[in-house]
């Protein structure tokens, strides 16, 4: 449904996207994550036709999206800065969007109400930073999109607002087929609401899976033996970080988890138990691994 490929852009002559390729299927939730100034925005850009490439493409649903009526009249763009018209209202802003997109659904929007209770004769302007958030993604919504692209899209959502935001968008991929590309920080929350994730590093896609093979990959796993660590196991295993508190060796290793413990029982640990890793340690280690700077992780 999105398709990136080897998309370059420069900026005084500086390369915020070096070669880009990502993949989006159809009715999939893709989060897209990286550290600051990995070229999240520039990608998002491309993909909402602000910017135009060097080189490269950058498609929804098998058409370039710059200068492309027909695709963005099935895309949906919320980022964390919002513009409204000044002097229009909610209703006002709803009968604009009712004569851009012809999906738009009236049904959809008088039902939403019941979630963003929020006066729709108020001028949205003069709304706050959070409410302003909620009217963007109520008229998104019921503009029935195919793809809904997101930049940082819950913050100064409070945490009931946030949740019921995120219940009705996993709806309409259940329901509808939409595909959700999704740029945030908050790696808690996308290992909730992703099927798939790209981490994205100086400018290139470096890691792109199902969340599911991701976390299958790479382990936390807690050993003790009756000596100390024996140096050996990194020879055996990809060991991307240890540390130690006492005799209790917790170790991120990269791999399958059978075949590493099958090579861990040659030094006869006491304790041998895998422990899950979240997106946010993953994506650490990841990174960590590829000499992006980080310390004083807490595991």
């Amino acid at each position: 449904m999105i398709k990136v490929d080897n998309l370059v852009k420069t900026f005084d002559g500086f390369r915020a996207l070096d070669g880009v390729s990502l993949h989006v299927t159809k009715g999939s939730v893709y989060g897209l994550v990286g550290p600051n100034g990995a070229g999240k925005t520039t990608l998002i850009k491309h993909l909402t036709g602000i910017y135009t490439p060097d080189s490269g493409s950058s498609a929804i649903d098998g058409s370039e999206v710059f200068e492309n009526t027909d695709v963005k009249a099935k895309t949906i763009y919320i980022g964390d800065d919002l513009y409204f018209f000044p002097s229009y209202s909610i209703e006002d802003t709803a009968k604009f969007y009712k004569d851009i997109y012809p999906t738009w659904s009236d049904e959809r929007f008088e039902s939403l109400k019941e979630i963003f209770k929020i006066d729709t004769k108020r001028k949205v302007r003069r709304l706050s930073k959070g409410m302003q958030k909620q009217v963007a993604f109520w008229l998104g919504i019921c503009t029935r999109p195919e793809v809904i692209i997101l930049d940082e899209p819950v913050d100064g959502l409070d945490p009931v607002m946030r949740r019921n935001v995120w219940r009705v968008i996993v709806q309409d991929v259940a329901e509808y087929g939409t595909t959700v590309l999704i740029s945030s920080h908050n790696l808690r929350e996308l290992e909730d609401v992703c099927d798939h994730v790209g981490i994205m590093h100086e400018g290139k896609i470096v890691l792109e899976k199902s969340l599911d093979d991701i976390k299958g990959n790479i382990h936390k796993i807690q050993l003790a033996f009756e000596g100390g660590f024996p140096e050996g196991i990194r020879g055996k295993l990809q060991v991307l970080h240890t540390e130690s508190t006492g005799r209790v060796h917790m170790v991120i290793v990269k791999g399958d988890s059978e075949e590493i413990k099958e090579k861990l029982k040659h030094f006869n640990p006491i304790i041998c138990d895998l422990i899950p890793l979240t997106l946010e340690e993953i994506f650490i280690y990841e990174l960590g691994g590829m000499g992006y700077a980080f310390e004083n992780i807490i595991l």
